[in-house]
């Protein structure tokens, strides 16, 4: 990386830096992300989170470490639906291998040596009794023993650990009042701590780089509507997001600001789908990310961002920050998990001729259609208002909109008053199209 890009990429972070600062996040992940090869590299990556001033919350499963002590002790597993069986030997595995991990990850988390990313930290780890549980009891005439749910959480315990610095590890059992220890589902008590503190992230750490269509490919952004069908059709989600998915959607739809599900498998997915525009896995809202509107007066900053590029590289016309506080209104803007990314305008000529202006999508946002919506959306408002004919004046995108019905014209079909301020030096292509 040149010294160019570097001090570029840390200035393309600090908007997130700023956005993240004091917000309560809560990373979920199994035994087998502890057991990986990476999960060293994860703990660099949380201790980043933490010195940013991020509130942390980790809970950890050990379902792949139970499994290895129970066959080492010649106990075989036994699951009812999503639950395990846990006998009075049962138990004693899960116990032993939940502690061996808690303690693995405290030692990971406590890592200072000078020529590593937690040089000079100053983590302090907490756990605690945070959570009480249950039996889940006789399910379809089955007797679970001693797996449990979640009863009750000292959700003020947590937020006082949280305002002190700390960050707080949370494991996959929980102790009942009469002292009976139970085997908790590791995604349960996420979804169980995440909802009662109202995180504004949940993010799991899964075997798969986030939700998938069938044929494989990425679902960068789901609603919980969204996310709902998938879970009833999703034969091919792997084993994790097949347990994640259910508790990623009751946890948004009971607040938790953003559900994230990425890979465990890759270095540095986490700070990759937090500090990137485009990120690297799954993110589950209530409501979509994408938002179409109307500008107002506080968009012109977003505006100003968005076009000042295009506008030094020639491909729009330059327009003041004043110019585009009088029109603003004239303006339709898209946002992006509320940062825009698109803009277009309509500037109306005469009684039935308009204008369709200043469309630009930032490029890391033009493979998902902004621009093609945009114009649907001027092309609506200029039915309503009447207009037979919307032109547009382009120098170097011709072709595309050639491709969406536009066809090239005379300038001398121009309204009369843009023929006078039509710039003879930028010599822009004309296309026109009837509505």
């Amino acid at each position: 990386m040149s010294a160019g890009q570097f001090v570029a990429w840390f200035r393309s972070v600090a908007p997130y830096v700023n956005l993240f600062r004091g917000k309560t996040f809560l990373i979920a992940f199994g035994g087998k992300a502890i057991a990986g090869q990476l999960a060293r590299t994860l703990a660099y990556d949380v201790n980043l989170l933490a010195a940013l001033g991020v509130r942390l919350v980790l809970v950890h499963g050990a379902r792949p470490q139970i499994e290895k002590l129970m066959r080492e002790r010649g106990l075989q597993s036994v699951y009812h639906g999503n639950y395990r069986i846990t006998d009075a030997k049962a138990i004693a595995c899960v116990i032993d291998a939940v502690g061996s991990i808690y303690v693995e990850i405290e030692a990971l988390l406590s890592q200072g040596l000078a020529d590593t990313p937690m040089a000079n930290s100053t983590i302090r780890v907490v756990g605690g009794n945070f959570i009480t549980a249950k039996p889940v009891g006789v399910v379809d005439g089955v007797d679970l023993q001693y797996s449990g749910q979640v009863r009750k959480l000292d959700a003020e315990g947590i937020r006082a650990q949280l305002g002190l610095g700390n960050i707080v590890l949370l494991s996959c059992i929980g102790s009942s009042p009469t002292g009976e220890i139970f085997n908790l589902a590791m995604e349960e008590v996420a979804e169980a701590v995440a909802t009662s503190l109202l995180v504004d992230k949940l993010i799991f750490l899964s075997d798969s780089r986030g939700a998938t269509d069938i044929d494989g490919a990425l679902l960068d952004e789901l609603t919980v509507e969204a996310a709902e069908r998938l879970i009833s059709l999703g034969d091919w989600l792997s084993t994790d997001l097949k347990r994640y998915l259910p508790c990623a959607v009751r946890a948004s739809r009971a607040g938790v600001g953003r559900v994230h599900l990425i890979g465990y498998d890759e270095d540095g997915t986490l700070l990759r789908e937090l500090f990137t525009h485009d990120g690297v896995g799954t993110v589950i809202t209530q409501k979509s990310l994408e938002q179409m509107h109307d500008a107002g007066p506080d968009d012109i900053g977003g505006l100003v961002a968005l076009i000042e590029p295009l506008e030094e590289d020639g491909t729009l016309v330059r327009r003041s920050r004043e110019l585009l506080e009088r029109e603003i209104t004239r303006f339709s803007v898209v946002e992006h998990d509320g940062v825009i990314v698109g803009c277009a305008a309509l500037y109306p000529y005469g009684e039935d001729q308009a204008e369709l202006a200043c469309l630009a999508v930032h490029p890391h946002y033009r493979r998902w259609g902004y621009g093609a919506l945009l114009m649907k959306r001027i092309e609506t408002q200029a039915r309503a208002a009447g207009v037979k004919r919307l032109f547009v004046l382009t120098t170097a995108t011709s072709q595309w909109f050639k491709e969406r019905g536009f066809s090239v014209r005379p300038i001398d079909e121009l309204p009369a008053e843009k023929r006078l301020v039509y710039n003879l030096q930028r010599r822009s292509i004309v296309l026109m199209k009837e509505l």
